[in-house]
């Protein structure tokens, strides 16, 4: 167990584990870190290192785009024991990404996507939410995909973050027009272990 905090602009890896083995690694600048939880930047150009061989989901869905990120950077927030992270969004709003719950490791923390998100426009006035991906988590449900009760708990994960949503009460909203220093570019590349 790792019981330290990372500190602010320090360079850690956040890995998807799948098969017991690194799906997708990359680096990532931490903004902040306490016991409520982790805010990390992924800054564009950042370097995406892809698993090889064979997985139960085939390679990671990212590697037909390229081996870099190439939106504006982003900032995850991961809190412990949420199986989801909230990401702002680079046109405004919102992304919710239903993930296993992170695990921290020494040099930054494990998660698994589990296909299913939710985005949250930025303006109050437009719908509270809608739903991405919905078919292939429910095509990856029905495929077997998920260990015992995981598509059931992401739903549960699911409706509460929606039912936040509709309440108004947006933990992250704290974090709204955060922005990153100019000198975060993107770290160097991170190698699969």
């Amino acid at each position: 167990m790792v019981n330290k905090f990372f500190a602010p602009g320090q360079v850690v890896v956040r890995r998807e584990i799948l098969d017991g083995r690194e799906w997708l690694v990359y680096p990532v600048r931490v903004v902040a870190h306490d016991a409520d939880g982790l805010a990390v930047f992924t800054a564009r150009g950042t370097p995406l290192t892809f698993g090889r061989g064979d997985f139960t989901l085939g390679l990671h869905p990212w590697l037909a785009l390229g081996d870099t990120w190439l939106s504006e950077g982003v900032l995850q927030l991961v809190r412990p024991g949420d199986g989801y992270s909230v990401w702002s969004r680079p046109t405004g709003g919102w992304y919710v990404n239903f993930q296993r719950p992170m695990r921290l490791t020494p040099d930054g923390f494990d998660t698994l996507d589990q296909e299913l998100d939710l985005l949250i426009p930025p303006a109050p006035e437009d719908p509270p939410y809608t739903w991405k991906d919905e078919d292939e988590f429910a095509h990856r449900a029905a495929a077997g995909s998920f260990g015992p009760g995981e598509a059931e708990s992401v739903r549960r994960t699911a409706d509460a973050v929606a039912a936040l949503v509709e309440s108004g009460d947006r933990w992250w909203d704290k974090w709204n027009g955060w922005r990153a220093p100019e000198h975060w570019t993107a770290p160097a590349r991170v190698p699969l272990s």
